[in-house]
């Protein structure tokens, strides 16, 4: 005769704390003025029970109390890994489609880019090199500017907004300093970036063993299990590249800790989630790490690179040391064949049409400038360095 073991309960002390967070939550919501909140959604642990805290005190509330509009927002730069991308697509159409049953007063919003300021378009079409420490130009670009924009809009036509973030102090030394530089002893701080922005931090004295505790044992109120959110994590053996919004936060994108985001991302030395990926066993993307890598190891490579900057100046710092200019019309053709291959290869979308159009645009015009000099002796004078 089997004896049935008792199941694990959540840590009451836990729950006490969850508590207090919601109160939090619940007197910010009710407060005397209509500021819309927004949730920044990375689809990562810390911004999904934000976005689950939230909808908890929200089905808490008389339908009348709902009056103030919650926007879930996402970033998609377009090259995001490929399993992370589908599981906040999942997530945001489950949160949707439960909003609405509920007559939630919830929106869910992606943000991307601008056409001419994708990965792509940037990389290949005007030749930047692949992003690295010390030339990181993709986040401004591709993850600042899309959803900054969003805000900036919200609150020009509400007046002011209030951005939830799950931002945590124990996260890192990095993040403590961050929290405590912003932090006035209030529930609200406001932003240093975003004019009529103040941001709410409701988990930010969660540990990241309470954060996982509470998501184990407690599904979402949209339906469902956070069980494929765990599995991604226990999958990539990474943590999630965070809702990014001042270059005080970018070196939290693409660090030396391991964290799903971009697959194209060579700010890391080696992307361990995409590989951890491929280790169990999503084997298809094999192909991405093999390219991700190939774009590193091409980067630095003097016959490449044009000699000349885009503004057709030779650039040497102080030190003496010279710095080339963007890739050659030669390697852009090159990488734009290699991803066009790749996309046929594993069958699925890499590149939208209409970058494609805008690259082609650009090598036109670029070809047109680099007519005015002298391409050889660029190439001249990139050896002798």
């Amino acid at each position: 005769m089997s004896i049935a073991r008792p199941r694990p309960k959540m840590d009451p002390a836990l729950g006490e704390k969850i508590k207090l967070i919601q109160q939090d939550i619940r007197d910010e919501y009710l407060a005397d003025h209509q500021h819309p909140w927004i949730i920044g959604f990375s689809g990562g642990k810390d911004s999904t029970l934000v976005a689950h805290l939230v909808f908890d005190v929200l089905m808490s509330l008389a339908p009348h109390e709902r009056t103030r509009e919650v926007h879930i927002v996402s970033n998609d730069t377009l090259v995001e890994s490929p399993l992370v991308i589908t599981h906040i697509a999942a997530v945001q159409s489950e949160i949707d489609h439960a909003a609405s049953a509920w007559r939630m007063p919830i929106r869910v919003v992606t943000t991307r880019p601008d056409a001419d300021a994708t990965f792509w378009v940037n990389m290949v079409g005007r030749g930047y090199p692949p992003p690295n420490r010390s030339f990181r130009w993709c986040t401004d670009r591709m993850k600042i500017q899309p959803t900054s924009r969003y805000i900036r809009e919200q609150a020009a036509a509400a007046g002011e907004v209030i951005l939830l973030l799950g931002v945590r102090r124990s996260e890192s030394s990095t993040r403590a300093a961050t929290v405590a530089r912003y932090d006035n002893g209030e529930r609200l701080n406001r932003h240093n970036d975003l004019l009529n922005c103040m941001v709410f931090r409701p988990i930010v004295e969660l540990s990241t063993d309470e954060v996982w505790e509470f998501l184990a044992f407690n599904p979402p109120p949209w339906g469902g299990t956070h069980g494929a959110l765990i599995k991604l994590y226990m999958d990539a053996g990474a943590a999630e590249c965070p809702t990014v919004l001042s270059q005080d936060d970018a070196p939290a994108c693409g660090t030396s800790s391991s964290r799903f985001g971009c697959w194209t991302c060579t700010v890391v030395e080696k992307d361990k989630s995409l590989m951890g990926f491929v280790e169990a066993g999503y084997g298809e993307f094999t192909p991405l790490v093999e390219f991700r890598d190939w774009l590193a190891s091409i980067r630095d490579d003097p016959q490449r690179r044009m000699a000349r900057r885009r503004n057709g100046r030779l650039t040497v710092t102080n030190d003496g040391v010279f710095i080339p200019g963007p890739f050659t019309l030669e390697t852009r053709q090159e990488i734009l064949d290699r991803v066009l291959d790749l996309e046929h290869q594993m069958k699925c979308k890499l590149i939208e049409e209409g970058e494609v159009t805008r690259i082609r645009e650009i090598w036109a015009e670029d070809a047109s400038m680099f007519a005015t000099w002298s391409v050889d002796g660029d190439r001249a004078i990139a050896g002798l360095k």
